[in-house]
């Protein structure tokens, strides 16, 4: 038995098609990053209104909070906001040790993103914009017994 030669086809149809795959490809990819990435992660359109309230809500972590037997530590510990009016919260820190806001279960604002601090320090405060309704219980991840709520309900002009 002898070796048979297979004939080289010497078509350009090869070379069309594959630079029709290379051409489909890069469009596909153009899309997929110019279009379908952005629109993904685009962030909702909120009402001027929410983005920028009238007013904001203040919660004091109180001096003392530490101290497992205080009753008090994030005063008011329920806080109900309004949507457009004051939903914008601030916790500032008056006690003499690092406090954390830390929600029960993860929750996600649609336009401000995680919610939950990192450490507030003695004297400094954690601030974040709530742009959708929820009731959100939280506590302090380094004192578990400090406890609160922070309820988003719509506002008068936005519901």
């Amino acid at each position: 038995m002898g070796l048979v030669a297979v004939p080289v086809s010497s078509s350009h149809a090869y070379g069309i098609a594959l630079i029709a795959i290379i051409v489909g490809a890069a469009v596909g990819i153009g899309y997929y990053q110019m279009y379908y990435i952005p629109e993904y992660n685009a962030k909702p359109i909120i009402p001027e209104k929410i983005l920028k309230p009238e007013l904001s809500t203040k919660i004091t972590i109180v001096a003392g909070s530490m101290n497992s037997d205080q009753q008090q530590n994030f005063v008011p510990k329920k806080q109900s906001v309004q949507l457009g009016i004051d939903n914008e919260v601030t916790w500032t820190n008056k006690d003499a040790a690092a406090h954390y806001v830390t929600p029960v279960k993860d929750y996600k604002d649609a336009y401000s993103g995680v919610f939950g601090s990192e450490a507030i320090l003695p004297g400094k405060t954690y601030t974040f914009l709530f742009t959708q309704t929820a009731q959100i219980p939280y506590y302090c991840k380094v004192h578990p017994w400090m406890k609160g709520e922070i309820d988003i309900v719509p506002g008068a002009l936005t519901s």
